[in-house]
């Protein structure tokens, strides 16, 4: 089988090479049913698992694009020849190759596609290179943005966001989650701009800014329901826990259901978020018992400790 498509590969080939060639009565190349022989030719090749073919024939289609001014056509090409590259596992090459693509669909006039191919890129290289994947969501959302296509724009904000936070990269995460919680506050999506209030909280606190994660919520009283919300009084008890260095108060709120079923990087703030100096622990109701029935107390207190900070400070 897959030789059988190999070789219906090369008859394309051929036969998008006799287009291009020119002679006494055919004074220019046949541009067009080139680049479709070289599309058959790459599809046969990619059937056959042969990738660094189909690469090839996917550029060689995308160039008989160009010469034939199809640019929406030829940036398709290219897109495909960088998923043959992805598939080859070469990713940057391939991040190269879409990138492009892209640029040919912005000057083609369609950046809904333009930024769906870099969504696309961003999801090739995530894993790989977070920074590179960081960036091209930041520009898929600000063509999104430039669209007005604020809700696609913003789904590629909170993509960046989580991946700064993975990245420990805290301040320009402070400034990403503004942006979020701008656009959802734009749109009247007032329940997930209280989340996003929480993950900013979260953020502030984690770079040791207590004033920047008090302003954040005082200045969410102006969005509509907030101070009503189990959101905001949450976010207060945090605050005053991590104001009076008192870790039990702040490991409540951060293991309540509300903190604990946000997206992953952001319940991981949670968890392991810790109060200046160490803070303080409710003492045992039992302290005042004996000395040798206080031992035993404080040595199981202990290993209850140990337990409760197994996976993170809460």
């Amino acid at each position: 089988m897959a030789a059988q498509k190999i070789n219906e590969g090369l008859e394309h080939i051929a036969k998008a090479e006799k287009y291009l060639k020119t002679g006494f009565l055919k004074w220019k190349p046949d541009y067009d049913s080139a680049a479709t022989e070289y599309s058959k030719a790459a599809v046969a090749f990619k059937n056959a698992k042969q990738f660094d073919q189909a690469k090839e024939a996917y550029l060689k289609e995308a160039i008989s694009h160009e010469n034939n001014k199809a640019l929406f056509h030829a940036a398709k090409a290219y897109e495909q020849a960088g998923m043959m590259l992805k598939e080859m596992q070469k990713h940057y090459e391939a991040i190269e190759l879409i990138e492009k693509a892209s640029m040919m669909y912005l000057e083609n006039g369609t950046p809904d596609t333009a930024a769906i191919a870099l969504d696309r890129a961003g999801k090739v290289i995530e894993n790989i290179d977070p920074s590179k994947a960081i960036q091209l969501y930041q520009q898929t959302a600000s063509v999104f943005e430039n669209e007005e296509r604020l809700r696609q724009s913003v789904e590629m904000y909170g993509k960046a966001s989580r991946l700064l936070v993975r990245g420990r990269r805290l301040d320009e995460a402070a400034a990403s989650l503004q942006k979020e919680k701008s656009i959802y506050k734009d749109i009247e999506n007032y329940p997930t701009c209280y989340k996003k209030t929480i993950a900013q909280v979260l953020v502030h606190l984690h770079r040791n800014d207590y004033v920047a994660a008090e302003k954040c919520v005082r200045e969410s009283y102006s969005i509509p329901g907030f101070r009503e919300s189990e959101d905001c009084a949450a976010l207060e008890q945090l605050l005053e826990g991590f104001d009076q260095q008192d870790q039990d108060q702040v490991c409540d709120v951060c293991n309540s259901p509300l903190f604990k079923y946000m997206d992953n990087d952001y319940a991981k703030l949670g968890l392991s978020l810790g109060v200046p100096g160490g803070g303080i622990k409710k003492k045992s109701p039992v302290a005042s018992q004996g000395k040798a029935e206080g031992q035993g107390v404080a040595s199981s207190r202990e290993n209850e400790d140990d337990d409760e900070y197994a996976g993170g400070l809460c």
